[in-house]
C-alpha cells in the first residue's frame, strides 16, 4: 500500500546515460534555481547595503559571516533527510510512512536547533568585538542581526520540505516560490532600509527585518503547497508532527551532523577569510565582500547539481543499482566541473562589470573596486575545483557517506586553506590576495580528495555504500 501510494512520483529511472542527463537536469535545474535565490535575497542585501555606505557594506558582511557558518550546521543535519527519503523511496518499501518519520524529525531539527542560534546571534555584537573588529562595523552588525536572526527558523524549515519535494523529483513549485521571494525581498528590504512605500526607514535593521518577514512567507507558501497538492497531501506530513520520534530522530542526527560539519567547515572558512580582512581594513572587507557574493553566486549551480546527485544517487542505492549510482554521480560531476570552468572563464574577462553590480558608479573606480578586481581573478582559479568538490560531496551523501568527506573538509579548509592563506596574506605581506589564495588551494585539495574517495566507492560497488 505504501509503495502504490508513492508509485508515479518519484524514481525516473535511468537506462542510459541519455536518459540519466536529461533525469538529472529535470531534477537540478529548479533546485539550482532555488539556490540562486538563496543567494540572490542575501546578495539584496549586500547590495542595498553597499547604497547605504562602505562601512554599512563590510559590517552587513560580517553579519552575514557571522550567523551562516552556524546556520549551516543545522541546516547540514536537516540535509541528511533528502538521501534518507530517496534511498526508500527507490526501494519502494513502506515508503510513505519512512518518508513522513524522516521529514516530520527533519522539522523537529530545524526548531531545537534555531534556539542556540538565536541566543548566539542576540549577542552578536560582542562576538564581534572579541573577534578583533572595529567597534562602528560590531555595531552596525549587530542592528543587522537584530532583524535577521529571525530568519533562520523558516529558512531550515523551508529546506526541509524542499528535501521532501526533490526526493520526490518534484521541484517546480520550489522554484516559482523562491522567485516570488526574490522580488518580495528586493522590495522589503528597498522599503524598510530607505523608508518607501510608506513604511519607516529603519537602515541596517530593516534589511534583517525584510529579510526575516520573506523566508517566513515563503516557507509558509511551501508548506500550503504540500498541504494542497494531491500527491503530496498523500503523505501526510504535518499530520501529529509534534509527536516524537527519538530513533529517527538519532538516526537523522548521525548522518546529518557530519554534513552539517562539512557544510559549516566550508562556510566558516570564507566568515574567517571575512575577519582576517578586517585585521587589515573595512575596504578589505568590502572588497571580500562583493567577490565572494559573485563566487557564490556561480557556486549555487553545482550546489544544485550536488543536491541533484544525492537524490539520483540515493534513488539509485535503494534499487541496488551499482550502474545507476556510477552514471548519476558521473554525469553531476561532468555537469557542475562544466559550469564552473565557463564561469572562471567570465570572472577573468569581465571582472568589473561583475564588480559594478555592486557599487554605486562613482565607486567603480574606487580602491574597494581595485580589491575586488584582484580577488576575483583568484577566485576564477578556484571555481572549478568548488564545483568538483561540492559536486562529490553530493555524490557521496547519496551513499550515505557523511563521515570521511567531513574529515576531509576539517583537513582541507582548516590546516590546508586557512593554513596558507594566513602565512600568505600576514607573514609573506599579500594580504587580502595571500587569504584568498589560501582559500584556492584548500579547496583544490578538498576536491581532490572527495573525488578520490569517490572514485573508490565507485570502483568497489555496492558493497561499498553503507560504510
Amino acid at each position: 500500500m505504501d509503495a502504490a501510494a508513492a508509485a508515479g512520483v518519484s524514481g525516473v529511472e535511468a537506462r542510459s546515460w541519455a536518459d540519466e542527463l536529461r533525469a538529472m537536469l529535470a531534477l537540478a535545474w529548479p533546485l539550482i534555481l532555488s539556490n540562486v535565490t538563496f543567494q540572490v535575497i542575501q546578495a539584496t542585501d549586500v547590495v542595498l547595503m553597499g547604497w547605504l555606505g562602505a562601512r554599512q557594506l563590510a559590517a552587513a558582511a560580517l553579519a552575514i559571516n557571522l550567523t551562516w557558518p552556524i546556520a549551516f550546521l543545522a541546516f547540514g543535519v536537516v540535509t541528511a533527510s533528502s538521501p534518507l527519503m530517496a534511498t526508500v523511496l527507490g526501494a519502494k518499501s513502506h515508503c510513505v510512512r519512512d518518508v513522513r518519520r524522516t521529514f516530520r524529525q527533519s522539522l523537529w531539527v530545524a526548531g531545537i536547533a534555531s534556539v542556540p542560534l538565536w541566543l548566539l546571534l542576540w549577542n552578536a555584537e560582542k562576538i564581534i568585538l572579541l573577534l578583533g573588529q572595529q567597534p562602528e562595523l560590531a555595531r552596525d552588525a549587530g542592528l543587522f542581526l537584530k532583524g535577521y536572526r529571525w530568519a533562520i527558523l523558516p529558512w531550515l524549515l523551508f529546506q526541509a520540505m524542499r528535501n521532501f519535494l526533490s526526493a520526490l523529483e518534484r521541484p517546480g513549485w520550489i522554484l516559482v516560490i523562491s522567485l516570488v521571494g526574490i522580488v518580495l525581498n528586493a522590495v522589503l528590504g528597498w522599503a524598510l532600509i530607505f523608508g518607501r512605500l510608506g513604511l519607516p526607514a529603519l537602515g541596517m535593521f530593516g534589511g534583517g527585518v525584510a529579510s526575516s518577514i520573506t523566508w517566513t512567507l515563503l516557507a509558509l507558501g511551501l508548506a500550503l503547497v504540500i498541504m494542497s497538492d494531491r500527491q503530496f497531501r498523500r503523505f501526510h506530513l504535518f499530520g501529529n508532527w509534534w509527536r516524537s520520534d527519538w530513533a529517527r530522530f538519532r538516526h537523522l542526527v548521525r548522518l546529518g551532523l557530519p554534513i552539517g560539519l562539512a557544510f559549516g567547515f566550508e562556510a566558516a572558512v570564507f566568515a574567517a577569510a571575512a575577519y582576517l580582512m578586517g585585521l587589515i581594513d573595512a575596504d578589505s572587507v568590502a572588497a571580500h565582500a562583493i567577490a565572494l557574493q559573485i563566487a557564490a553566486l556561480s557556486f549555487m549551480v553545482p550546489l544544485g547539481l550536488s543536491q541533484a546527485a544525492t537524490v539520483r544517487v540515493g534513488l539509485a542505492l535503494g534499487r541496488r543499482d551499482r550502474q545507476g549510482i556510477s552514471r548519476a554521480g558521473w554525469t553531476a560531476w561532468l555537469l557542475g566541473v562544466g559550469f564552473m570552468a565557463a564561469m572562471a572563464l567570465l570572472m577573468w574577462a569581465e571582472p568589473r562589470a561583475l564588480i559594478g553590480l555592486f557599487l554605486e558608479p562613482e565607486a567603480r573606480d574606487s580602491r574597494v573596486a581595485d580589491l575586488a578586481v584582484a580577488f576575483l581573478a583568484v577566485a576564477a582559479v578556484f571555481q572549478i575545483a568548488d564545483g568538483a568538490q561540492v559536486v562529490g560531496a553530493g555524490m557521496l551523501r547519496g551513499l550515505h557517506d557523511t563521515r570521511v568527506p567531513m574529515l576531509f573538509a576539517l583537513f582541507s579548509y582548516w590546516v590546508v586553506g586557512i593554513g596558507t592563506g594566513v602565512g600568505l596574506g600576514f607573514l609573506a605581506g599579500w594580504q587580502g590576495v595571500g587569504v584568498w589564495t589560501g582559500l584556492a588551494v584548500g579547496l583544490v585539495v578538498a576536491s581532490l580528495l572527495m573525488m578520490w574517495r569517490w572514485s573508490r566507492r565507485d570502483a568497489l560497488g555496492l558493497t561499498s555504500a553503507a560504510g
